[in-house]
């Protein structure tokens, strides 16, 4: 773990620097909570100051020093101070001496904990702020007394005063990654920065507890458990803020903490209503209000940790009753309020109702609360819930990548199954977790048969229902296709079997290219997700999958970004629903690889591994998305490495997703400089899948065919008249079959390629870029500019500006489209180009470089001839339009 840098702030650090460097400056004062980072922006400011223009004198004041007169400045004044003066005159003593030691510089008095300032060093503060050729900077903290001089300083207008606010959550997130020198994932970064609410000092502190074998590594991404150990400094920071409580306000704390939101009117049931004022009035307690309810929570989420931990486990368990008792006597009227009872009764020892325990279980895994689902699950199958409470606890364990006990579950209850009804459900929840969990492929086989001798219409549609999404997932897509059509067709079968075969017809139909009918189908599962979200919440991820590939292979990243934004994407973060976060974090960062931000594709995409790494379903997919970010950086290495984790780590039971894994293969390849060997990879792949019917994905993997040249090549089978169609007729052929905007581009994309002009390419580059596919739009952009720079066309700069601009708008990505037609200079000819960019003369290059100036310009000349541009002014954006070039935006 690294010493924490400074991260954020930007703009409160501006601020700061215009005040004092600006000619309107008039100092600032910075005030917050405790361990907000007021210190710290204080001495990067001041570290940031040139000397030779300043005096800068920085006072840190203490509680030690507060009772000595001028203790908080004896850092700045000289320890023998003049004898027989007046306060006034000992002040204005002060003041010359500092003025003598700036030597005419302008001074800088930087204060931090101003608030600990003694009376005279308070006072000459604010005299220093009244001089003309002075600045005061500082800070204070919330809640103290302040001395009179320091606080006139703003009234008075001396200086201006700022309340310093929480870091937001990007930048938390960015100062996690700091302290732990390296990227967190997304949820334990949220959790984290929900836990400091944005506070610097306790994020560290929290991030030091967490450390202790909590906080793991994977695929470079660290991830927090979530369990934490209070360490001293920790509770300390905490109890200074808690401070002395009565009985009676430490009452209401401990019922708030294992009760939050309570219900203001239920607090006052449970707690003398003067001590629940206290502690509003202490700030320990926040009430807010929700619609017509108002509700009680700590005002800082340690303090419940603090509490709870603290609390006796007697103590603990008869509060956790009474909350019960009251909710339950003024009526669950809330669908929250059941869960909460469930859980107050589990923690307390109290549970005893069976169907209590189902129906919170229930409800928490709808809402992808896994640990918590877990729980409450096992807890109603100890407490007699038979068979229902194993059928649910054995789907939470698939989901919480726990599958040999979830078989253990199904089987210890397989005796007991009565009817046909348990049995269809019994067999559709095992073979879940045999086919996906323990990767059984005899599963289909052994579903199908046992499925056969159901009498009842509806218990049969339900195993058909699953039987199909296991073959789509085996790639028997036409028995898959035809048993999802047979349960829509049965009036008799649930909503829920007619909804899980509705998502397996609409990920075929997105793969066929049928987008439009696919986004129809996927609408009516949406729309029936109130009705079957209680029987069979796993379904969610069926509708994901055929949701995501609908929109990936229609090239919709504004779709992907309203997925990741939408109920389901917090319902995945709110618990450990691995399955539900890493495959979001593959649509993430697959949106983010075709904009070009090939560094939130790799991080994203690093995430998701570390995610899925315990789970096999999305894992190799996982490794493929980051496969495909590294070769679009031009990583070779880690492309490699990636590919060989996908192959090790990718499901069998999952063969439907083959063409995302082998297109990331292609670009690996191509990345690694076997181009040859891409083009003959991604050609097979291309017959492949226009065997298996999977037109939606064989434009696009036609469309990586093009980006390296083979617009012309032929593939496919031979024609009546022994021709072959190339890349280009195909795609022709294909754009009018697949749905969406994004195919006729593709197509178009290829015609020019072929043969077509500059002009036309260009014109392709502003279709990809209004769709947002920044990679594609350079693309197409760099090969329009090497046909200009080839035919000496004065259109070339335009084109060169044109590609710059949208390489500005990219991270660091190298692609042999964008390769083949940059310019090959030597080292010494980028030395020399870079600086001349930089408007350095060509005498200060060749003295800078040890050459002659003829040197110099012969290389100049040369770069202009490679580069295609007339002299000096068109060399900056040359550079810039070369890929991976390390001295512009995009290196």
């Amino acid at each position: 773990m690294s010493r924490w840098g400074f991260v954020g702030r930007t703009d409160e650090l501006n601020r700061l620097l215009s005040a004092v460097t600006s000619a309107e400056g008039r100092g600032l004062f910075f005030s917050g909570n405790a361990g907000i980072g007021k210190s710290r922006l204080l001495r990067e400011g001041v570290a940031a100051l040139p000397r030779d223009g300043y005096a800068v004198w920085s006072i840190a004041a203490s509680a030690t020093t507060a009772a000595l007169p001028f203790g908080g400045l004896v850092q700045v004044l000289p320890t023998e101070q003049p004898q027989g003066l007046s306060p006034a005159g000992i002040l204005r003593w002060a003041v010359d001496v500092l003025q003598q030691q700036a030597a005419g510089r302008r001074i800088v008095l930087a204060v931090d904990d101003a608030h600990l300032l003694d009376p005279p060093s308070a006072a000459l503060v604010h005299l220093v702020a009244r001089a003309d050729n002075a600045t005061v900077i500082g800070t204070s903290r919330d809640g103290e007394q302040l001395p009179l001089p320091i606080r006139a300083l703003w009234t008075d207008g001396l200086v201006d005063h700022v309340e310093l606010k929480p870091l937001p959550p990007a930048e938390t997130t960015r100062l996690l990654s700091e302290i732990l020198n390296g990227p967190v994932d997304a949820t334990s970064a949220d959790r984290l920065g929900r836990l400091s609410e944005g506070n610097p000092l306790l994020l560290r502190e929290l991030v030091f507890a967490a450390d202790r074998g909590e906080l793991t590594r994977t695929y470079g991404i660290w991830k927090w458990t979530g369990r934490l150990e209070l360490a001293p400094n920790l509770t300390d920071l905490i109890d200074i803020r808690i401070g002395q409580l009565t009985s009676g306000v430490r009452g209401v704390v401990e019922l708030v903490a294992f009760g939050e939101p309570l219900g203001l009117h239920l607090l006052n049931q449970a707690a003398d209503p003067v001590d629940v004022e206290t502690a509003e009035e202490r700030g320990l307690i926040a009430v807010e209000h929700d619609d017509r309810r108002a509700n009680v929570r700590l005002a800082h989420p340690l303090y419940g940790e603090v509490m709870r931990r603290r609390c006796p486990v007697s103590r603990t368990r008869r509060l956790q009753a009474r909350l019960a008792e009251l909710l339950e006597l003024v009526g669950k009227r809330r669908r929250d309020d059941l869960l909460r009872v469930a859980v107050w009764r589990l923690d307390s020892g109290t549970a005893q109702d069976p169907a209590l325990l189902l129906d919170a279980a229930g409800q928490a895994f709808a809402r992808y609360d896994v640990p918590l689902a877990t729980r409450l699950a096992r807890a109603a199958l100890d407490a007699g819930g038979g068979f229902d409470a194993a059928e649910l606890l054995a789907t939470i364990l698939m989901f919480a990548d726990r599958p040999d006990e979830a078989i253990e579950v199904l089987d210890a209850v397989a005796a007991d199954i009565e009817g046909e009804r348990r049995l269809s459900r019994w067999l559709t929840v095992r073979g879940m977790v045999s086919y996906w969990g323990l990767s059984r492929q005899s599963t289909v086989e052994e579903i199908a048969a046992r499925g056969s001798t159901l009498r009842d219409s509806a218990d049969q549609a339900r195993v058909l229902a699953f039987e199909g999404i296991m073959r789509l997932h085996r790639l028997d897509t036409g028995i898959a296709l035809r048993l999802g059509q047979t349960v829509l067709d049965r009036p008799a079968a649930s909503v829920a079997a007619r909804e899980l075969a509705r998502s397996t017809i609409a990920h075929l139909q997105a793969a066929q290219g049928q987008l439009h009918r696919s986004a129809t189908a996927i609408h009516q599962v949406q729309a029936e997700a109130g009705r079957w979200r209680a029987d069979m919440p796993y379904l969610q991820l069926a509708l994901e999958l055929a949701r995501g590939t609908r929109l990936a292979l229609a090239g919709d990243l504004a779709g992907i970004d309203a997925i990741v934004a939408d109920e389901f994407a917090d319902l995945a973060g709110a618990g450990d629903f691995r399955l539900g976060t890493g495959y979001l974090a593959i649509l993430q960062a697959y949106a983010a690889r075709l904009r070009g931000q090939s560094d939130a594709a790799l991080r994203t995409s690093l995430g998701a591994c570390a995610v899925l790494a315990t789970s096999r379903v999305y894992a190799g997919l996982a490794q493929a998305e980051r496969a495909q970010a590294a070769a679009l950086r031009g990583d070779a290495a880690q492309a490699a490495e990636a590919m060989a984790e996908a192959d090790r780590t990718h499901a069998p039971g999952m063969v439907v997703l083959y063409p995302w894994l082998e297109q990331a293969r292609g670009a690996v390849l191509a990345a690694g400089g076997d181009v040859s060997g891409a083009v003959k990879h991604l050609t097979g792949l291309a017959d492949r899948l226009r065997a298996d019917g999977f037109a939606g994905h064989e434009v696009h993997v036609l469309h990586d065919l093009v980006r390296l040249d083979q617009a012309t090549a032929p593939l496919g089978p031979t024609c009546s008249d022994g021709s072959r169609r190339t890349v280009a007729q195909r795609l022709a052929e294909l754009s009018e079959r697949v749905d969406g905007v994004l195919p006729p581009l593709l197509a178009r994309h290829a015609r020019a390629a072929a043969g077509g002009s500059a002009d036309e390419l260009l014109a392709v580059a502003d279709g990809f870029d209004a769709l947002d596919l920044a990679v594609y739009a350079a693309e197409a952009t760099a090969t329009a500019l090497d046909r200009l720079r080839r035919q000496r066309s004065p259109a070339a700069a335009a084109a060169r500006e044109r590609l710059a601009a949208l390489l500005g708008r990219c991270d660091l990505i190298r692609t042999p489209a964008l390769q083949a037609g940059s310019p090959a200079l030597s080292e010494r000819e980028w030395q020399v180009a870079r600086l001349a960019a930089d408007g350095v003369t060509s005498r200060a290059i060749a003295e800078r470089l040890y050459l002659s100036a003829r040197t110099v310009e012969n290389h100049l000349q040369r770069i202009y001839g490679k580069l295609g541009v007339a002299g000096r002014a068109e060399l900056r954006a040359a550079l810039q339009a070369i890929p991976g070039h390390d001295g512009g935006e995009n290196g």
